[in-house]
């Protein structure tokens, strides 16, 4: 097990760890006492109707998801749902590699894992079985996707922002290049580093790929990187990019990495992707980011096209995929202003 000084209630709460129990893993293996850290905004009607779910992303935690989406008169407005932020499995304060005995031995978690734990959170611990609305970014965006075809009688809308339903092969690849940056790092040592810190050059090169591929060509063009306070791109990568992802466990990131570059729920249908989709019954706003290098637009019009009475919201941001962050406000009002119309229609 690693102690970290990153993954607490001081930096990430309040959340509250709920064990859902024993967690069997669709690649096989179990989870024993599997737990979610979740953060709650708002109140359970007596209908138990108005609540909404949120995923996280990878590398995100409940924390971002709460400052940044989430507050009164916002379309996720905590005076009127009942907003459950569950984090995934290996983000660091759910159940994740760092937690263990010997990290290395950590079970591959697949999407509909995280998907099942989330369906069994909701069901025992808070006796949900509507969801107003299911709502990611990025994976949190699969994983709605993944909500929406395993759970079509639960869902009633849904709004995958700035993600897909199946990852192409040019994502995995992106991705793979994000895990090698860590492991080819000789402080790794295939994962049994003794603290984060050991690993600290490969992380800062998992942050520069990310300082690449994040953001778009736009923004650094168009001066954003200054805008955000950063006198020049090297303190944007130091301060910013290598300060967000230095203090993380490189063990809980390739989790997260290895679910997000499997990510399919074409694996319903056996890999009949228009079959799986096919199958939603929610409400639907696909919402890519119109710069978004990982998942861009054109794959997720692919997709919208195959959801029974999609629409697709593309949002207009520079920025890219981590627009997502809240760095362009106009993105946000954008995001806001969609999903208020999304609550506002009947599903």
């Amino acid at each position: 097990m690693i102690t970290s000084p990153y993954y607490t209630q001081q930096g990430h709460g309040p959340y509250e760890l709920i064990d859902i129990g024993s967690l069997e893993l669709e690649d096989g293996g179990v989870i024993d006492d599997c737990h979610l850290a979740v953060a709650c905004h708002g109140r359970l009607n007596a209908a138990k109707d108005n609540a909404i779910l949120v995923p996280t992303w990878y590398s995100g935690t409940s924390k971002i998801m709460g400052e940044v989406y989430i507050g009164p008169g916002r379309a996720l407005d905590p005076d009127r749902y009942f907003i459950v932020v569950v984090n995934q499995i290996g983000n660091g304060l759910s159940t994740s590699p760092h937690h263990q005995a010997d990290p290395t031995r950590f079970p591959r978690v697949r999407i509909g894992d995280d998907v099942r734990a989330q369906h069994s959170l909701l069901l025992q611990h808070f006796g949900i079985t509507q969801l107003a609305l299911v709502v990611g970014g990025s994976m949190g965006a699969q994983q709605t996707y993944e909500w929406a075809v395993r759970y079509p009688e639960m869902v009633r809308r849904v709004a995958p922002i700035a993600g897909t339903a199946q990852n192409t092969e040019h994502d995995v690849m992106f991705a793979e290049t994000l895990c090698e940056a860590l492991t080819t790092d000789p402080a790794f040592a295939d994962g049994r580093y003794a603290a984060s810190h050991e690993v600290a050059a490969g992380l800062k090169r998992h942050a520069k790929l990310w300082t690449v591929m994040g953001w778009s060509t736009e923004f650094f063009q168009q001066g954003r990187h200054r805008a955000l306070g950063f006198a020049d791109m090297p303190a944007f990568v130091d301060q910013f990019m290598t300060g967000y992802f230095a203090p993380m466990d490189p063990n809980d990131l390739l989790a997260m990495a290895w679910k997000w570059q499997r990510g399919d729920v074409a694996r319903h249908t056996g890999g009949d992707l228009a079959a799986a989709l096919g199958r939603i019954r929610a409400r639907t706003f696909v919402m890519p980011i119109s710069h978004d290098m990982f998942f861009p637009p054109a794959d997720a019009e692919r997709e919208c096209r195959l959801v029974p009475g999609a629409e697709f919201r593309p949002i207009e941001s520079i920025d890219g995929h981590l627009a997502l962050f809240g760095t362009d406000p106009a993105a946000m009002a954008q995001i806001d202003r969609h999903l208020k119309e999304l609550l506002a229609n009947p599903a």
